[in-house]
């Protein structure tokens, strides 16, 4: 199967939200589903929001069978121009363990670093985001801020895209500028 990483083109937008919302209502619940698709909608809405790093992955038929999202992000309002947010990341679940997700990951992180993003943040299992490179951000004194309810402290991880750039980053992780994230 061809498989080709693209930025977010216009034919692309409704049926990326779709794909999102499907795989997360397939994975977790229809309301995650709906929750997830409107954290899209409001990124994309919203200034930190980054054309070049809302990318797809696509099949030798232009289908959308791979989703992940990069937007700034900041940390207790610093490095807004440094930090990138990666949610969601979403795969077409027929077609999950076939590395779509870590092809369309690695092509982000080029794209990011060529941007001039310094370091990347993700919230997840870190069974997923420890192969492509992510570590505890705890580690690196940037830490989840009271109102967020992480399953384990590793779960908020972060990624260097430039070595060293995370030993001038530091705080709490607040997602209060994302209703989609603080609703419930």
């Amino acid at each position: 199967m061809e498989r080709i990483a693209k930025s977010m083109e216009d034919k692309y937008l409704l049926s990326s939200l779709e794909l999102v919302e499907d795989v997360f209502a397939a994975w977790d619940s229809p309301e995650e589903g709906k929750v997830v698709r409107q954290l899209v909608e409001e990124i994309r809405s919203k200034k930190y929001y980054v054309p070049e790093l809302d990318l797809v992955m696509v099949n030798e038929n232009d289908e959308i069978i791979g989703y992940a999202l990069f937007s700034r992000f900041h940390i207790e309002g610093r490095y807004e121009d440094e930090l990138l947010l990666l949610a969601p990341v979403a795969v077409k679940t027929e077609l999950q363990r076939q590395h779509i997700s870590k092809d369309l990951l690695e092509f982000g992180f080029r794209k990011a670093r060529d941007l001039g993003f310094k370091a990347i943040l993700v919230e997840g299992n870190p069974q997923n985001y420890n192969p492509r490179g992510f570590q505890p951000s705890y580690k690196f004194g940037i830490e989840a801020g009271p109102d967020m309810k992480l399953p384990h402290p590793d779960c908020l991880m972060v990624k260097e895209l430039e070595e060293g750039s995370l030993d001038k980053m530091s705080g709490f992780v607040d997602y209060s500028y994302y209703e989609a994230l603080h609703c419930g």
